[in-house]
């Protein structure tokens, strides 16, 4: 019986550096073809569940394919349209909102100097130049940030047709696979593939449900309080919710700048931190975990590395795609003897001791009423 061959630690060390620089080359250097098929993937999952139901109602998989990817085109072209005619009021309003911002902050200066007698013109002046930077849109430059390169319309225009060959080919794609792998391992591959799809599925549905409610909670947020422009605000903090964590965040930035430098009155400001906490409250330990689910079960720490580790190598797309691959990953070490530490390091156990849970807070709060 022969032993398996030992490395020692230090050439262990190299090869696994080795495989990390060698990924890391591959994603940056072709990511312009990578990530389109990976959010083909992705999309693919989330249009899934019309395909099959249509083909499930003895519509032929190509037609079924076919009327799924139109009825997402239809979806993300009308959310397009309705994101571009708000932003050309929002362009229209843009020489009002200059001028509200530079009175605003004249005001908030003067304030500061009748409280502390310190005139800082300097910085009023930074301040007033951040202020017209965050709203120099116009015309050319709007065109331009939502205009394209050739690559970038190549990208976008070729997803459906990645959407639809991975939602045609999707059987062959498991056999290819149990053809890789060993027969003595089939059940494992089995068990690893429908895992993963219900896990990408779920996700995918998920967020997009989420979103869906938060686009609406968000504007209905925004018109009560008097924001200008509450629709727009409204959709676009929604939308990044799509990136875990972040999302939020960046989400309500442009709304609070909006609140703090063009409108009338602090208590705007306030009221947008108040909605900000209410939906980060609602979607975390609402929304989230009812409707997405524990099917992710990532750990805070190794989502948040993730996400970050997406955008820098792929932008916006690889902040998106970040967490449903770390959750693949996760899959696979649970499953996979040779990549448990991997499974373990990205799971949501291992520190449940220290983690607050509702039985916790119980027990001290008897003790304190003791």
């Amino acid at each position: 019986m022969k032993e398996n061959l030992k490395l020692p630690l230090l050439l262990r060390i190299t090869i696994i550096l080795l495989f990390l620089w060698l990924s890391y080359f591959i994603l940056t250097e072709f990511r312009n073809y990578l990530y389109p098929i990976t959010l083909g993937g992705l999309f693919a999952y989330l249009l899934y569940p019309i395909a099959s139901y249509l083909e499930r109602h003895h519509i032929p998989r190509i037609l079924a394919n076919i009327i799924s990817i139109l009825l997402g085109i239809a979806v993300v072209s009308g959310l397009f349209f309705f994101i571009y005619k708000q932003m050309g009021l929002f362009l229209e309003d843009l020489p009002s909102l200059k001028l509200t911002a530079s009175r605003n902050i004249n005001a908030i200066f003067k304030h500061l100097t009748d409280i502390t007698g310190v005139e800082t013109p300097q910085l009023k002046e930074q301040f007033k130049q951040f202020a017209a930077n965050m709203l120099s849109f116009s015309g050319s430059n709007f065109k331009s940030a939502f205009g394209a390169t050739f690559q970038t319309v190549f990208s976008v225009g070729i997803m459906p047709v990645y959407i639809f060959f991975l939602l045609f080919y999707r059987n062959k794609f498991h056999d290819f696979i149990l053809m890789v792998v060993p027969e003595e391992k089939h059940a494992i591959a089995r068990k690893i593939i429908d895992e993963v799809n219900q896990l990408v599925i779920h996700y995918m549905t998920g967020v997009t449900i989420v979103v869906s409610i938060l686009v609406i909670l968000n504007s209905t947020g925004f018109v009560i309080i008097g924001m200008k422009h509450a629709l727009l605000l409204g959709v676009l903090a929604a939308l990044m919710n799509f990136i875990p964590y972040y999302g939020t965040i960046i989400g309500y930035s442009f709304p609070l700048f909006i609140a703090i430098f063009t409108m009338g009155s602090p208590q705007y400001a306030l009221l947008v931190v108040v909605q900000f906490i209410i939906v980060q409250f609602t979607e975390n330990n609402i929304l989230t975990p009812n409707i997405v689910g524990s099917h992710v079960s990532i750990n805070p720490f190794m989502i948040i590395l993730a996400i970050t580790f997406g955008g820098f190598i792929w932008g916006l797309p690889g902040m998106f795609i970040a967490v449903p691959m770390a959750a693949v990953f996760r899959v696979l070490g649970e499953n996979l003897p040779e990549l448990a530490p991997i499974g373990y390091l990205l799971g949501s156990g291992g520190a449940e001791e220290h983690s607050i849970t509702r039985e916790k807070l119980t027990r001290i709060f008897r003790k304190d009423k003791k």
